[in-house]
């Protein structure tokens, strides 16, 4: 049985339908696990979080991150929007180590955390910013008084300027012909492939949030920003050259 925290709309948005697929998870097969580990080793070890706290991996995908912080000592929750991937992630599920179904603009009822992760550009999937300002209200009515959050973000600059606009990605006999544009704030990817005869459309859609619109949307949750930080290894960010946008903030 999945756990269910949220109430879902009755039409999908765009990563609802693309997310619950099995495509999305073979095209993204190439994820690299041994960087998320380092990843979360680096974030540990420099926000000096007390073994056996609680954290929550904030859309979580299949809880490679969450089973990372679970294996350094801290009690996570991981939720996520797409059930297929909870159900994945459920087969790693023990003491210490739960995931639900949840929409990320929600509050999840009855749960406070020590610590927030929103990783790997799992935000900005809305249309507007008011949605996303959703989120970070949610994150700040769910931490613990003096509790941190961990938005790691595209650096959305580099991100633009560097667009591969068309390419085509070979996974497990599939071609998946994908075509990228920056339009109305958003980078835009359409994927395209087919299967068993079968024709295939998905898009994606993330917002290009720069740190000044962080910046507001930190201050309006009633939330600080403390440090702000352009690689896994946690390197200083520059705009012009950073791989990632990654914030670290209190209540």
């Amino acid at each position: 049985m999945i756990t269910t925290f949220a109430t879902m709309e009755s039409e999908k948005e765009w990563f609802e339908a693309w997310f619950d697929t099995s495509y999305y998870h073979t095209l993204y097969s190439h994820r690299n696990y041994e960087e998320a580990e380092q990843f979360i080793h680096n974030l540990c070890n420099h926000l000096e979080l007390p073994m056996g706290s609680t954290i929550l991996d904030f859309a979580c995908g299949k809880g490679r991150h969450a089973y990372f912080l679970n294996r350094l000592g801290y009690d996570v929750l991981g939720v996520d929007l797409s059930f297929n991937s909870i159900a994945a992630a459920k087969k790693m599920q023990k003491e210490g180590l739960r995931f639900a179904v949840s929409d990320i603009r929600e509050v999840i009822p009855g749960e406070q955390f020590d610590a927030i992760f929103n990783l790997f550009t799992s935000f900005g999937y809305f249309n507007s910013l008011e949605e996303n300002l959703k989120v970070m209200k949610a994150i700040h009515r769910m931490l613990e008084p003096d509790g941190v959050f961990v938005i790691d973000f595209m650096n959305a600059k580099k991100v633009i300027d560097n667009l591969v606009k068309a390419e085509t990605v070979h996974r497990s006999k599939l071609s998946f012909d994908i075509t990228r544009r920056h339009e109305n704030g958003q980078i835009i990817k359409t994927i395209d492939f087919t299967d068993q005869g079968q024709d295939f459309h998905f898009e994606e859609k993330v917002q290009t949030i720069f740190l000044d619109d962080f910046k507001d949307l930190i201050r309006e949750s009633d939330l600080q920003l403390l440090e702000t930080f352009g690689d896994y290894d946690l390197n200083a960010f520059h705009e012009d050259t950073s791989d990632r946008l990654i914030l670290i903030g209190k209540k």
